[in-house]
C-alpha cells in the first residue's frame, strides 16, 4: 500500500496560491463593475463565475494537492468564489433598479393630459330647464302633451278665441308658411305659442284633464338681448268639474317653490289674453333679495332691478268660449291655464343676461351647466 502523496510541484499549481488567487477575485470584480447593462453583466457572470472561468478551473486543481494542503486552497477558493457570486447579485440589483428607474421615466405616461381629445360636451342648458319645469307639473299629476311646429291656424288662433283682425294674425307678428301658389296666408303658421297643443289635447283626450306642453315656439321678433325668433314655452292646462282661480294659485305656488325656493310669494294682477277670462299676470317674489332691496338704502339687486317682484308667466281661467270650440260643456267643466317662457326661466334662475347666450351654440355657455339630467 503506497503512502499518501506529502510533495507536489508548487509550479503545476500556481493557480491555487494566495496571489494568483487574489488576482483572480480582483479580476472578477472589476469586470463586474465595469458592467453598464445586465446584457454586459450577464458575459461577465459567463467569464468570471461559469465553468470555464479562472476560478473554476483553478478549484479543479485541488485535487492534485496533497491532503493535508487541500483544506486551506478549498477555504481560499470557495471565499474567493462567493465574493465574485456577492458582487454579481450586488451588481444585478442595482442593475435591475436602473432600468426599472430609466423605463419610468422613458416609458412614463403623462396622466395630466387629456385622456380624449375630444372634449365633454354638456347637456344644453334650455332642454334641462324643460326638463326640470315638466317634472314640475308631472309630479302633481300632469301627463305630457306635444304638437306639431308647423300648425294650422284655427289651432293657433281660432280655436282660443282669437278675432280674425287680431294684432298676433299679422306678418309681423306671425310666420305664415306659404301655400303651394305662393300666397302668404296659407293658413298654416309656424306656431306662436304652444296653446295649440292644449286645444289638440282637448279635442282628443278624454275629461278631466290636466297637461303639460313643453316645445319650440316662433315669431318675428329681432334676436337681441332678450327676445328671439325661435323660443321655447311650456304650458299647463287643466280642465274639470269645480276648478277655480284658487287651484291656478296654487299650482303656481307649487311650480315657484320647486324652482326658486321655498317661502317666496307670488301675486297675480289683472292681464288680458283671448284664450282666458279672467286672465292674469303672475309675479314673484324675488329668489334673491327676497323684496330687502325696496327698503330705503339697501344695496340694489340686479335680477328684480330693485322692484322685489319678477314677472313670470300669464294665466287665467279657460275662455268659455275655447270650451265650446272643443266640445267642452263650459256649466259643467271650468279650466285654467298658464304658460311661461323657458329661456325667461332660465335667466332668472341662473343669472343669464343675454338671451343670445342660448342659441349661439357655443358649448363654453353650455358646459358651465354641466350633464344635469
Amino acid at each position: 500500500m503506497s503512502a499518501p502523496n506529502k510533495s507536489y510541484d508548487p509550479v503545476e499549481v500556481a493557480t491555487l496560491s494566495p496571489d494568483e488567487v487574489q488576482r483572480m477575485v480582483d479580476d472578477a470584480l472589476a469586470a463586474v463593475a465595469a458592467a453598464s447593462d445586465l446584457d454586459e453583466l450577464k458575459a461577465v457572470r459567463l467569464a468570471h463565475a461559469g465553468d470555464r472561468a479562472p476560478i473554476a478551473l483553478a478549484n479543479a486543481e485541488i485535487g492534485a494537492l496533497p491532503p493535508a494542503a487541500r483544506a486551506e486552497a478549498g477555504k481560499r477558493i470557495g471565499a474567493a468564489r462567493a465574493a465574485v457570486r456577492t458582487a454579481l447579485a450586488q451588481r444585478q440589483d442595482e442593475l435591475e433598479t436602473e432600468r426599472d428607474a430609466r423605463v419610468l421615466v422613458e416609458e412614463a405616461a403623462d396622466v395630466t393630459l387629456p385622456w380624449d381629445r375630444l372634449p365633454a360636451g354638456a347637456r344644453h342648458p334650455v332642454t334641462t330647464v324643460a326638463e326640470r319645469l315638466t317634472d314640475v307639473f308631472v309630479a302633481m299629476g300632469y301627463e305630457v302633451a306635444e304638437g306639431p311646429e308647423v300648425e294650422d291656424e284655427w289651432y293657433n288662433f281660432d280655436a282660443l278665441n282669437f278675432p280674425p283682425d287680431h294684432p298676433a294674425r299679422e306678418q309681423y307678428d306671425t310666420i305664415f308658411v306659404a301655400g303651394p301658389d305662393g300666397t302668404a296666408h296659407s293658413g298654416v303658421v309656424l306656431r306662436t305659442h304652444t296653446s295649440p297643443v292644449q286645444i289638440r289635447a282637448m279635442l282628443s283626450r278624454p275629461l278631466p284633464l290636466y297637461v303639460v306642453s313643453p316645445g319650440k315656439c316662433f315669431r318675428t321678433d329681432t334676436l337681441d338681448a332678450t327676445h328671439s325668433p325661435v323660443f321655447h314655452q311650456i304650458e299647463g292646462l287643466a280642465v274639470d268639474e269645480g276648478l277655480t282661480m284658487a287651484d291656478l294659485r296654487g299650482a303656481i305656488g307649487a311650480f315657484v317653490e320647486a324652482m326658486f325656493g321655498a317661502g317666496l310669494r307670488t301675486r297675480l294682477r289683472p292681464d288680458f289674453f283671448p284664450f282666458t277670462e279672467p286672465s292674469a299676470d303672475v309675479s314673484m317674489e324675488c329668489h334673491v333679495c327676497r323684496g330687502a332691496s325696496t327698503r330705503p338704502g339697501a344695496e340694489p339687486c340686479r335680477v328684480c332691478r330693485s322692484q322685489g317682484w319678477i314677472e313670470i308667466a300669464g294665466a287665467g281661467m279657460v275662455n268659455p268660449r275655447v270650451l265650446v270650440a272643443c266640445g267642452i260643456d263650459p256649466d259643467r267643466y271650468s279650466g285654467f291655464a298658464f304658460g311661461l317662457g323657458i329661456e325667461r326661466t332660465l335667466m332668472i334662475r341662473h343669472g343669464v343676461t343675454d338671451i343670445r347666450d342660448t342659441v349661439d351654440g357655443d358649448v363654453r355657455f353650455s358646459r358651465a351647466f354641466g350633464m344635469e339630467a
